[in-house]
């Protein structure tokens, strides 16, 4: 376990999964986007879908969830899933209104890609929303590109998804 002071108070990066955390994180991401974005619970079912999919299945050799936590509540998250030998995906990420432009963000990013860079992956790629600027911006400040777009009925509105790569 690690310590990153932003600023008060101290967010404490941790990578092992505890019991509640996948119900925590679920009801973050569900909360967050249904106040910031008005999408709807479908979203919600979605990331509870996919993290229940790796907390009965991760693998600690490809796979991980880190966790930021300030005074026991969680601050933010990121994981990578990976999906092949040479490909991982980022997931998850998400960082509350409270702790953000303090650097969490990036300090979560950053070590999500060296943990893909140590376990030999050679490429990275995430899916997001046109409508999460701030996110792009950090990926692509760290080398991901946008390689693909889509927009369609999603989550009760009409959104576009944008897929980026990181080669490494």
């Amino acid at each position: 376990m690690e310590t990153l002071t932003v600023n008060q108070p101290a967010i404490t990066l941790r990578t092992d999964l505890r019991s509640g955390d996948i119900g925590q994180i679920v009801q973050v991401h569900g909360t967050l986007y249904a106040q910031e974005y008005h999408w709807d619970t479908t979203f919600e079912g979605y990331v509870a879908e996919s993290l229940a999919r790796f907390a009965l299945s991760n693998n600690p050799n490809k796979d991980r969830l880190w966790i930021a936590e300030a005074e026991g509540q969680i601050a933010g998250c990121i994981g990578i899933v990976g999906h092949s030998n040479t490909e991982a995906q980022l997931r998850w990420f998400l960082v509350l209104a409270a702790y953000r432009g303090q650097g969490l963000g990036r300090r979560l990013i950053d070590e999500s890609v060296q943990f893909c860079r140590e376990r030999g992956f050679k490429s990275v790629f995430l899916w997001t929303t046109s409508d999460l600027k701030a996110a792009a911006h950090l990926y692509q400040s760290t080398g991901f590109q946008k390689t693909e777009e889509q927009t369609h009925q999603i989550w009760g509105k009409m959104i576009t998804e944008e897929r980026y790569d990181l080669q490494l």
